[in-house]
């Protein structure tokens, strides 16, 4: 775990390892890489990681600071994706269509939530919630693929008390 905003998790345990630094794209006092996060937390060079990542609209930056030989640790990636709403800005879109793009060469995403806290912008005929959650399994790890139509999933619930935000359609469809 890492958090400069805290300091320490908000619940103890023997297997966890906090740093007091938040994530990013450069390591200094007050930030650190994900791949010198990892070296940090003596992880073991062979084992399949998890990574649940929620750093408020940085995300993108840093999946495409992370090198491949870290990515393809990740067994199972769950991201929490802010600013979706600014996939029609140009700079957004880019930087946003690259992190996903070097995600889905070794991962597939296996589940889509919208965080209903934000909101959905429509435009241009599509609807895209403003921040979503994601769920990514490393390929060689999918046996079979199969597509889930309905929504929302019995799993899925609520972030707040706000109305619930189902999933457009156009983020599914059919294979």
């Amino acid at each position: 775990m890492a958090d400069h905003s805290v300091d320490a998790p908000a619940e103890p345990h023997e297997r966890f390892h906090f740093t007091k630094k938040y994530v990013g794209v450069t390591t200094n006092d007050e930030f650190m890489t994900i791949d010198d996060w990892a070296n940090d937390a003596h992880l073991g060079h062979g084992s399949d990681l998890l990574l649940q990542i929620d750093i408020e609209g940085f995300e993108c930056e840093v999946f495409l600071s992370a090198s491949d030989a870290l990515m393809r640790r990740f067994r199972i990636i769950v991201a929490e994706c802010h600013w979706l709403d600014q996939l029609w800005n140009r700079p957004f879109f880019g930087l946003a269509r690259r992190a996903f793009d070097k995600i889905l060469q070794t991962h597939a995403c296996v589940h889509i939530h919208p965080n209903n806290s934000g909101g959905a912008l429509t435009k241009d005929g599509l609807e895209v919630p403003r921040t979503m959650e994601f769920t990514f399994l490393r390929t060689d790890r999918i046996a079979h693929r199969s597509f889930q139509c309905t929504f929302p999933h019995p799993l899925d619930c609520d972030n707040t008390v706000q109305a619930t935000l189902p999933l457009p359609t156009c983020w599914y469809g059919s294979p």
